[in-house]
């Protein structure tokens, strides 16, 4: 038997063996959220006894309190009350304490019962998160052994690329926060102080020098409180351009690129073909964070002079293609740090898209981005 064929068995019984703990893992997966159902059907009952019991108790002991009152009533003129009065207005009193004592035995059944089920309930359905989280893992490492033999050294290359890439996204996420903490403290934040400070100091100023002085203060204190709200609406927009539930993608697109243009000191050609429409609000995002994506990349790592960027919205289809003329590099070569493309690739995945790479050293590089409407819409 061969090293493949010995192989191929071996696969073929461990999927197999994962397969069958697969099945068993759902079945108690099944069973624990049917309990869970059952569990808060039960549970509402409980709560809705122990209310009904609670306003049964509230009732009973008006009763109780009546007959009381009734029985110190009787007892301090007995004798205007007939021996059958008297046994009367005993007898209720007592019925109603033995009422009372009942109703409250239930309600701590009824309480100690509903704390049970709540109690459970935190059990069940943390045994579903996990069966569904195992169920999630097996469906994984089942479909990583089900691929044919020659792909297992792509499928492992791929894992291992994505497992990179989600460590970059924590470090990316951290180094975002530590951005806008500063951008936010060295910015808006020093302003407003600066503001507040100055503040203070306008009436000081008018009482010293005069109405002139003051109004001057004010008008350079407007033109502080102007640049701290530009300064914030720019951050926003680095966060997500209020413009692209407004406006549409394309709008938001030239706006941006613009914007970028005159930061970055580098010609950008936008070009837009087809009907400008708007399209499902979280392909619009998606497809405004490719393109982002695309030109922060060819800016950073190609030093081109020049970014084309081409958007056509077809009937059933979007095409983008980024075009720069930078410095370009070898597609088929694993550059380190190349997060940005994994990135991309991940995000038009998600869209059931295609995304093709053409570059040339010291030629520049072409993306092109052909992404299904209707897969996304």
């Amino acid at each position: 038997m061969t090293d493949n064929s010995m192989l191929e068995k071996i696969i073929d019984n461990t999927l197999n063996t994962v397969g069958d703990s697969r099945e068993q893992i759902f079945e108690i997966g099944e069973k624990s959220r049917q309990e869970l159902e059952s569990l808060k059907r039960e549970l509402g009952e409980v709560r809705l006894k122990v209310a009904a019991l609670i306003e049964k108790t509230d009732k009973t002991q008006l009763y109780a309190r009546f007959s009381r009152s009734r029985l110190v009533e009787v007892s301090k003129a007995f004798g205007n009350y007939t021996s059958d009065e008297v046994k009367t207005a005993y007898e209720q009193a007592n019925d109603y304490q033995i009422q009372l004592a009942i109703l409250e035995q239930e309600e701590i059944q009824l309480r100690n019962r509903r704390d049970q089920i709540e109690r459970r309930l935190v059990d069940v359905q943390d045994t579903v998160e996990r069966a569904e989280e195992l169920a999630s893992q097996m469906a994984v490492v089942y479909n990583f052994l089900a691929n044919d033999l020659k792909q297992v050294g792509q499928v492992m290359e791929d894992a291992r690329e994505k497992q990179a890439f989600g460590l970059q996204i924590i470090e990316a996420q951290e180094e975002e926060r530590k951005r806008l903490s500063r951008e936010i403290h060295d910015g808006p934040a020093q302003m407003m102080a600066n503001v507040l400070l100055r503040s203070d100091l306008i009436e000081r100023i008018y009482q010293e020098k005069g109405i002139d002085e003051a109004l001057s203060e004010i008008r350079d204190l407007r033109k502080m409180v102007k640049s701290s709200l530009a300064e914030v609406r720019r951050i926003i927009y680095d966060l997500r351009p209020m413009a692209l539930d407004d406006l549409g993608l394309v709008p938001t697109l030239e706006k941006y690129l613009s914007t970028f243009q005159e930061r970055n000191n580098v010609s950008i050609i936008f070009r837009h073909l087809g009907r400008d429409r708007r399209l499902p609000q979280h392909f619009e995002i998606a497809l405004f964070r490719l393109v982002q994506e695309a030109v922060q990349n060819a800016y950073k790592h190609a030093d081109p002079t020049e970014i084309q960027v081409k958007i056509e919205i077809r009937a059933t289809k979007v095409i983008m293609i980024i075009k720069d003329d930078g410095k370009g590099f070898d597609p088929a070569m694993k550059k380190e740090g190349s997060f940005g493309l994994i990135g991309m690739k991940e995000r038009v995945n998600v869209l059931k898209g295609e995304l093709t790479i053409q570059s040339k050293l010291n030629v520049g590089t072409t993306l092109t981005i052909d992404i299904p409407f209707g897969s996304a819409a």
